[in-house]
């Protein structure tokens, strides 16, 4: 295990050496961040390990590395004390155990936030002039569209979905074939412990083989990399067969008369909500506190429309058209730090960003991770 840490420290000092190659702390122009926005406030690395809710990616790929390697520690000591007490219980010797226990903090071998917040290491102006030009490709055009911003996140997202798997094969892949099998995989704790567990039939193991054999689009009974990924993240798959779970899933788990299918009813007080929170000129069309006759109107308008053979219900087929509203995926995030990048740094209202409108709100695009050291719970409401 010391030997892996000493592996990590080399990467980390590589990455910035790499990433810092070419930057001029003399050039007067270029301040860190702390700097134009007042003393006091510190950008931070976050971790989003517990995946309770979505986090946004950072715009930086450096910065994104840093919270990688930080994640991976949490990761890696998580499940090292998780199979420690695992091994506890059943009464059996482990053996790294007392490594797991003398393993350095991350603080120990790299003092990220003290990386970030010395302008002379990590001068965000310059890291904002040299990130452009890789996100300004379509059109090469010294503007950066929504679009060009939507899809450098959704790539950024893309990698740390793929880190995460990579990660999670690792963990599950019992016999280091390359492959997951069915037996291999464990269920995830919100399946475990969910007090509907009889509702999903974990008992008989139908759900999770559905899920399984939906991701297993080779039929070969195991999971490679790729179809491994889009079992962890079906509402990023294009795979037709993990699109269908999903939506059979969403029929199953509303259908309360169990034939197959949703009623009106089974709609309006299962999905509707869910939909439109989601789709936001729905949302204000009819969000009208206490007329609820107008809900219902607008629910029973939308639910025509997917009737395809208006027959007063809803086959999982018919609700496929929903499905990205029901499961946004990164795409969806994406988009919303799209929106958002340019909603608070297009100063000149033209749906575009420049250089220097980059340059003149740096703390956007770093917003992120950005912290007031006198209230730590200071984010953006945007990324909540």
């Amino acid at each position: 295990m010391k030997a892996l840490y000493v592996y990590i420290l080399l990467g980390v000092v590589a990455l910035v050496l790499i990433w810092n190659g070419g930057n001029d702390s003399s050039n007067g122009g270029s301040r860190a961040l702390h700097r134009r926005v007042g003393p006091g406030r510190r950008l931070k690395l976050r971790s989003s390990f517990s995946y309770t809710k979505h986090e946004p990616v950072a715009f930086d790929p450096l910065v994104a590395e840093m919270e990688r390697r930080r994640e991976d520690r949490e990761w890696e000591r998580h499940y090292i004390e998780q199979d420690k007490y695992n091994h506890n219980e059943n009464h059996q010797h482990h053996d790294t155990a007392p490594a797991a226990e003398s393993q350095p903090e991350w603080e120990d071998f790299a003092n990220a936030e003290d990386y970030l917040n010395d302008e002379d290491r990590f001068n965000v102006s310059h890291r904002l002039t040299m990130l452009f030009p890789n996100v300004d490709v379509a059109p090469a055009d010294g503007l950066l569209s929504n679009q060009e911003l939507k899809d450098w996140h959704l790539r950024q997202a893309l990698n740390e979905v793929m880190h995460r798997t990579d990660r999670d094969i690792e963990l599950y892949d019992k016999n280091h074939d390359g492959f997951i099998s069915l037996g291999e995989y464990e269920p995830p704790s919100w399946v475990r412990d969910s007090v509907n567990t009889s509702a999903y039939g974990i008992e008989n193991g139908w759900w999770m083989a559905d899920h399984f054999n939906a991701s297993d689009e080779d039929g070969d009974g195991l999971l490679n990399r790729t179809e491994f990924n889009n079992f962890l993240h079906p509402a990023d798959s294009n795979n037709p067969k993990l699109i269908e779970w999903l939506c059979k899933e969403e029929v199953r788990e509303r259908d309360s008369d169990k034939d197959g299918r949703l009623n009106f009813k089974e709609f309006y007080h299962g999905l509707y909500d869910l939909i439109r929170n989601y789709d936001e000129d729905i949302s204000n069309e009819t969000h009208v506190h206490g007329h609820e006759p107008i809900r219902e109107a607008a629910a029973k308008k939308l639910f025509l429309e997917l009737d395809r053979d208006s027959d007063g219900f809803l086959t999982y087929m018919e609700l496929q058209p929903m499905i990205n509203r029901l499961h946004p995926g990164e795409e969806y995030y994406a988009k919303q730090q799209a929106d958002y990048m340019i909603m608070q740094a297009d100063a000149d209202k033209d749906g575009h960003l420049s250089l220097k409108e980059m340059l003149d709100h740096p703390y956007v695009f770093y917003s992120a991770i950005f912290s007031d050291e006198e209230d730590e719970d200071y984010y953006h409401e945007e990324f909540r």
